[in-house]
């Protein structure tokens, strides 16, 4: 019995000198983010002490679950916080979000000194375990996490799409469409905050209000988004390239508050591996809509995203890769290898490409995108740019054109020493020098 009285004194000393602060822990994407704070605004709702990634006895992990590295961070932080809760450094540890999801009887059984799981449509039994009540008429109280002067927007949830390699529409089921009077009220609420840039995020957004309206109804939302004052910037991300409305095109040429930027994950382009995918496009359709999007908005800003090392990818459809990157020179592209899902239809493919092979590929690819980068970044030299302020870092205040998105994209520097900025303001800037994924500017008077 005195073996175990110092622990127990222990654990009870914990337990009466914190009081309930419940810690948020977000892993993942901005879809994660978005959940994180609405989750947090209906804990704060309920009268809670909720921080985000600061020191609480009560942790919630919305975790990733999405390819093997992600997974194993999620995991990783779960049983950081199993251990923190067996020392008595924090008293209750919950899981929720995509691992939890796809994988909660496995965890359950792997990692059971967890209080509890719950998936990603389970909010309002995650709130009740809090000691919380789920409250339906919180359109769009959040509590956001990301800096003042801009929030990501969710105007959908889920996937229909059927790509091969993706694991989503098991985390997060079908597609479902918020109304487009929801998302206006969400808004202008974020706006009365401070908020004057707003991305839009979905799994897919060009399937935006089929389910709803019966039609891809995009362009109405930006139409109804571009009239709430005090927002400045409209940005869209994670598009797919069949069934792109092009009718978004025009209200991005028309708006001023839409940015010429667009995130379109194509994810390769040799036509074997599409099909292979289940990508519903070839090469020629892929790079024709691509030439459409330059024709209608000449000075767009396309990122997107690439996968190597798919299984029964050869040299041949990686050659074929590269010298389309090369050919297309994209502003922004990212390069990811491919993950070996259970449960996705190319999980019944073999792995085929060794994981060397894998990295190698990928490295190849940003090599090249690093140098497109830097030969289009030299041309940006001596031209003038609205920016807004997103951070001051050591001795430079940190922005971004309309042109670039946060976290992924270039940034501008300016010398803190010699000029004054305010975070979350737009100020106009002319660059002085670039690197490949850096411009350096002064403002302009």
């Amino acid at each position: 019995m005195r073996i175990f009285a110092p622990r127990f004194i222990e654990r009870m000393r914990t337990k009466t000198l914190k009081k309930n602060k419940i810690n948020v822990v977000t892993l993942g994407c901005s879809k994660n983010v978005y959940d994180s704070e609405v989750l947090m605004g209906q804990l704060k709702a309920n009268n809670k002490d909720v921080v985000h990634e600061e020191e609480g006895n009560i942790v919630v992990i919305n975790t990733c679950g999405f390819i093997n590295n992600a997974k194993e961070e999620s995991v990783n932080t779960i049983l950081e916080y199993v251990k923190k809760k067996e020392e008595g450094d924090v008293d209750k540890v919950f899981v929720t979000g995509c691992l939890s999801e796809r994988y909660k009887p496995d965890l359950q059984e792997e990692i059971p000194n967890v209080d509890e799981y719950f998936g990603t449509t389970e909010l309002p039994g995650l709130l009740k375990a809090l000691g919380a009540d789920y409250k339906h008429e919180l359109i769009g109280e959040r509590l956001t996490t990301t800096p003042k002067n801009y929030a990501y927007l969710k105007i959908a949830e889920g996937c229909d799409r059927p790509c091969s390699f993706c694991a989503i529409p098991l985390m997060r089921g079908k597609h479902k469409s918020t109304p487009i009077e929801e998302i206006v009220i969400e808004a202008e609420k974020l706006a009365a905050n401070g908020v004057k840039e707003l991305i839009l995020i979905a799994q897919d957004l060009t399937y935006y209000g089929l389910d709803l309206y019966k039609k891809r109804n995009l362009a109405e939302l930006l139409e109804a988004l571009v009239k709430v004052e005090s927002v400045e910037w409209i940005r869209l991300h994670y598009a797919f390239p069949t069934g792109f409305p092009m009718d978004v095109l025009d209200v991005m040429n028309r708006e001023p508050k839409v940015c010429n930027y667009l995130d379109i994950p194509l994810q390769h382009i040799s036509d074997a591996i599409l099909k292979s995918m289940r990508r519903g496009t070839t090469k020629e359709k892929t790079t024709t809509l691509l030439k459409e999007f330059r024709t209608a908005v000449p000075d767009m800003t396309i990122r997107t995203t690439l996968i190597v090392g798919y299984p029964g990818e050869t040299e041949e459809d990686f050659q074929t890769l590269k010298n389309w990157v090369q050919e297309m020179r994209f502003e922004r592209l990212g390069c990811f290898t491919y993950s070996h899902e259970e449960n996705t239809h190319a999980y019944n493919l073999e792995d085929d490409v060794p994981e060397e092979v894998k990295i190698d590929r990928a490295n190849q690819i940003m090599e090249i995108q690093s140098q497109i980068s830097w030969e289009l970044n030299q041309q940006k030299i001596g031209q003038e740019f609205k920016i807004v302020v997103d951070r001051k870092e050591g001795n430079y205040f940190i922005g971004r054109t309309e042109f670039d998105s946060p976290d992924v994209d270039n940034e501008v520097l300016i010398d803190a020493t010699k000029t004054y900025l305010k975070t979350g303001e737009f100020a106009t800037v002319k660059i002085i020098e670039a690197e490949d994924f850096d411009l350096y500017a002064e403002v302009v008077n």
